[in-house]
């Protein structure tokens, strides 16, 4: 990474060595936004913008993002209040569009999957060959079940610290269960877990949805940020830290449950051994405490050796396997994201949690699907194109991405090189006489001038924060990358073509410590 400058604003952009996200680090005094306390509500700045929402008079009884007023508290349960509202993604993939801009927020894969997960699925639905089209068992369709089983016993924790009586007994029908992608397995997970009141405690910043299913299942969101280090800015993982004395002030006897998330949306960090081991500690002294581990992207690694991806499940010899939930699916590692097959592994009592739910929702997730990945799961294992697995070459697909995205920045004109793995960039202020009192997150304003202006669109991470906690995303933002080549070398011209100015490294430096210290 590298650190360049430019005139009135500073970026911080990290370029993640661990997932599929780049963040942008930005830091200025002149953007002249406020952050909103409340964390739903966020207001356009610019006239146009204007005409399409509402004033700040009528915030508190019509949605930012529509001119409708909401639909009457009489007909929607309790429970939706403040769920109704639009999240990040409604505004920003429409703005996007409005604006023809290459939208680089929402991390989904704009290709096709590999042809043998194709011709799997084709295999799946015809009766000639392997008839799936009717109902699965609820809990999983047996033939994933067992393939998933093998795969974590053969290849994904064969050399971890889980005891081998625990590894080798693990069981298809009862230590399994299968939903419709891993947001319904959680959603299960949490109905089957949270009773009114309890506390679930959310690692900041985290994937939006967890909230807002802790809140749907009646619990209490309860948030422990992840600490970050601008001396320490040489990858996700060292930037971002987790005080694990900070996290067990926040655990009381009401914590029911502890939402993990490794490798980490939206920074990229992984967890290290002794972060894991740190966490394991804390929750065994909480018999009735569960983790729910999230670890979709378990296969997008960059560097194995450094920074390899380690289930919680497993530390300590399994020292809170009892009480741990590992949860991932296909739809990323796959590049099917529309197939939504997730899953969970852990012991027989926590997974009937799971099962209990999804036989009185949607009884069973779609077998085509999961029966394709069955096989899947086992051609990924064989070498693919060249490479030892198809997981290999996935990741070597993703590190070229993460190049381009990285060159965009640099080719642009607003990064000199000073600073291994960081990058400052300055640029101008986003809009001329842009609003100095609107209570629109600073990282949100950057984002929605980035989109309008440049025509490259990033997420503000501030969306992924509670509300105590904003201010601590006001000097971020996330790209994806995600994304095809094209897409990727259009974003790059198009920030080039933008022109930003720079100022000497010794001016911009300055100005970023002092804004690092107000």
């Amino acid at each position: 990474m590298a650190l360049r400058y430019s005139k009135n604003l500073s970026i911080i952009a990290t370029f993640l060595s661990t997932n599929l996200w780049c963040s942008a680090f930005l830091l200025s005094s002149e953007i002249g936004v406020l952050r909103n306390r409340n964390h739903n509500k966020h207001f356009s700045t610019t006239d146009e913008d204007r005409k399409e929402g509402v004033t700040e008079k009528d915030s508190d009884n019509i949605s930012p993002l529509s001119s409708s007023p909401p639909p009457s508290s009489s007909l929607l349960s309790k429970r939706l209040d403040g769920l109704d509202a639009p999240t990040v993604w409604h505004e920003f993939s429409p703005l996007a569009v409005k604006h023809k801009s290459i939208n680089l927020g929402q991390g989904f894969p704009d290709w096709d999957p590999p042809r043998f997960v194709i011709e799997e699925l084709k295999r799946s639905t015809d009766p000639e060959y392997n008839d799936a089209n009717q109902y699965a068992r609820s809990a999983a369709h047996l033939p994933l079940a067992e393939a998933l089983r093998n795969d974590y016993v053969d290849y994904q924790w064969k050399e971890s610290d889980l005891p081998t009586d625990i590894l080798h007994n693990l069981d298809a029908v009862t230590n399994i269960a299968t939903a419709t992608g891993v947001t319904n397995v959680l959603y299960c997970a949490l109905q089957g877990l949270v009773n009114p009141g309890d506390e679930v405690l959310l690692l900041e910043p985290y994937f939006d949805i967890y909230s807002s299913q802790v809140k749907l299942a009646g619990g209490t969101p309860i948030y422990c940020p992840l600490r970050s280090d601008i001396s320490k800015l040489v990858g996700a993982s060292e930037f971002f830290t987790l005080d694990l004395d900070e996290l067990a002030s926040k655990i009381t006897t009401k914590t029911k449950v502890l939402i993990l998330n490794t490798p980490h949306n939206p920074t990229g960090k992984i967890f290290n051994i002794d972060e894991l081991e740190g966490i394991a500690n804390l929750v065994s002294d909480y018999p009735n405490l569960i983790v729910l581990s999230d670890e979709v992207y378990q296969h997008l690694l960059f560097d194995k050796e450094k920074e390899p991806h380690i289930s919680i499940a497993t530390v300590n010899n399994g020292q809170i396997w009892d009480q741990t939930l590992t949860m991932s699916s296909a739809g990323k590692t796959f590049s099917c994201t529309g197939w939504k097959v997730g899953w969970a592994i852990g012991p027989a009592h926590l997974i009937k949690a799971i099962t209990a739910v999804q036989q009185w929702c949607n009884f069973s997730p779609v077998t085509p699907t999961q029966d394709a990945i069955s096989r899947a799961l086992v051609l990924a294992r064989r070498p693919y194109e060249g490479y030892d697995s198809y997981y290999d070459w996935l990741v070597a697909g993703y590190e070229q991405k993460r190049s381009i995205l990285i060159d965009a920045l640099e080719n642009a004109g607003i990064i000199t090189p000073a600073m291994p793995r960081m990058a400052v960039i300055k640029s101008e202020t986003p809009t001329k006489g842009e609003a100095t009192e609107t209570i629109m997150p600073r990282d949100w304003a950057l984002s929605r001038w980035l989109t309008t202006t440049v025509g490259v669109t990033a997420i503000p991470p501030s969306a992924f924060y509670g509300p105590d906690n904003l201010h601590l995303a006001s000097n971020t933002l996330r790209f994806a990358f995600c994304k095809n080549e094209d897409t990727l070398l259009e974003a790059s011209r198009r920030l080039e073509d933008y022109h930003f100015p720079t100022v000497s490294t010794s001016s911009a430096a300055a100005a970023t410590d002092a804004e690092l210290s107000s």
